[in-house]
């Protein structure tokens, strides 16, 4: 069953049965026979035109598409209209950027001619998780769709209405039917359409587990695969760094959308220096700062988490990691009222061996360690199996520079936050995944890079 229910307050929302396999096969012959049309015979141009429009559409109906982020995965209305606006953005930004992306790339060879061509794979498959459920579909759809790709969707089964929405969206922008759609199908039924033969890549956000079940099957039919798995990225705090500016990042950095995102600081690594005070003032801005409420309410600064057996999980790391020895500051307990509300949880004395060290904690939850020295903290971000994000906070930039190049993930921010970025490339290295979304490489990662050679 596809169901959205309101984890402000537990109320079913909407609910569907997954389609059946005559409907699903219809759905792929549909967008089959689109791939020609949509590749071939709608030039770059116009279809660039349609990407500017989806992003008219995104924002002429920005308060109604946030308000249905909210309502079926809990993050507060303003955060959704955000998230709704960088949708927009990227978008336009390949309606943009995309023909010069995509143009041939002349080579000098002894050929009397030769270049690079960048073309179409065909259909391509997005499975998508629930915790920005219209960032992650866009940022991979709009690259794939100015390449001339046909695009379809396996959203997240928490989040069955923002999939009908997104496909409208592209509907009321003037898409064809079928160059983009959203598959209303049960998790069980992703392995038969990895395997449909006009199916010719895929790209999966989530979790680890599930990355390495798409990967083996998309491998076994020699399919190519873009995966952008979990996080646990490093924060970390030179002894140089001026606590108060930094701790108002920190906060932000753990708990935007709850703590519920793969790309976000999750590991505090804090110069021993500076390692009390800044568990003080994180605790206090974070007592400070936090009222539950209504995450439709503009007052409201503690939205639920996604769904419950997501907080369930992530209680038992907590609990087990405070078993092992590890101290809780703050937090630790879901509150006492309707909803999926945890509070924000800060963990101290943690140790190598504890799921606070070695496990990505995917919400509300910070997790402060000490280091001697740059190296030391260095060494302690590389030490786990992720390698998304991570950022630095110094005033000392030649040393940090040299940090960011020494650490294991797809992207180091110094003195900023960890964020995605249309002009940048997005992914990770090490259990985060392989493969780029955005910038220049992520509408090449779906395309043919083909040699041409003429003499």
């Amino acid at each position: 069953m596809l169901q959205s229910i309101n984890p402000a307050n537990g109320e079913l929302l909407f609910e569907m049965e997954p389609w059946d396999q005559e409907t699903l096969d219809y759905v792929l012959i549909q967008a089959r026979y689109m791939v020609a049309d949509w590749s071939k015979l709608t030039p770059i141009e116009d279809r660039c035109t349609l990407m500017r429009r989806v992003a008219d559409v995104l924002r002429d109906d920005a308060e109604l598409l946030a308000e249905l982020i909210t309502l079926e995965m809990g993050k507060t209305y303003q955060e959704a209209l955000a998230e709704i606006e960088k949708s927009a953005w990227v978008c336009e930004f390949y309606a943009d950027q995309g023909p010069a992306y995509l143009a041939d790339e002349p080579v000098a060879t002894d050929a009397s001619k030769s270049y690079v061509a960048y073309l179409p794979l065909g259909m391509v498959l997005a499975v998508m998780p629930w915790n920005f459920p219209f960032w992650q579909v866009f940022r991979f759809a709009a690259p794939a769709l100015v390449a001339g790709n046909v695009a379809l969707l396996k959203h997240a089964s928490n989040v069955p209405q923002c999939a009908l929405a997104i496909e409208e969206v592209f509907r009321k922008a003037g898409f064809p039917d079928f160059i983009f759609t959203s598959l209303m199908i049960g998790s069980d039924q992703v392995e038969q359409v990895i395997r449909y033969k006009a199916v010719k890549a895929v790209t999966l956000t989530g979790s680890e587990p599930a990355g390495r079940k798409v990967a083996a099957i998309a491998g076994s039919e020699l399919k190519k695969t873009v995966l952008e798995l979990g996080g646990s990225d490093a924060f970390i705090v030179l002894d140089d760094a001026n606590l108060k500016g930094v701790i108002d990042h920190a906060v932000k950095g753990r708990f935007l959308n709850m703590g519920q995102s793969c790309i976000a600081a999750k590991r505090f690594i804090v110069d021993q220096t500076l390692a009390e005070d800044f568990t003080q003032k994180f605790k206090d801005a974070i007592e400070a700062h936090f009222v539950a409420g209504d995450p439709m309410d503009a007052k409201t600064t503690l939205a639920p988490m996604a769904r419950q057996d997501l907080l369930d999980e992530l209680h038992q790391q907590v609990m087990r990691s405070v078993e092992m020895g590890a101290t809780l500051v703050c937090g630790g307990y879901q509150l006492d009222r309707p909803g999926c509300y945890y509070a924000p949880t800060i963990l101290t004395n943690v140790s190598s061996n504890m799921p606070a060290w070695r496990e990505e904690f995917f919400g509300p939850v910070a997790i402060i360690l000490k280091a001697s020295e740059p190296a030391h903290a260095l060494g302690i971000a590389n030490s786990v199996d992720y390698g998304l994000g991570g950022s630095i906070w110094t005033s000392d930039l030649a040393t940090a520079e040299t940090m960011a190049r020494g650490m294991e993930s797809g992207a180091t921010f110094i003195n900023s936050n960890t964020f995605s970025d249309p002009r940048m490339p997005f992914g990770g290295v090490k259990n985060s995944g392989y493969g780029r979304e955005l910038s220049v490489q992520g509408i090449r990662e779906f395309t043919n890079i083909k040699s041409i050679w003429i003499k």
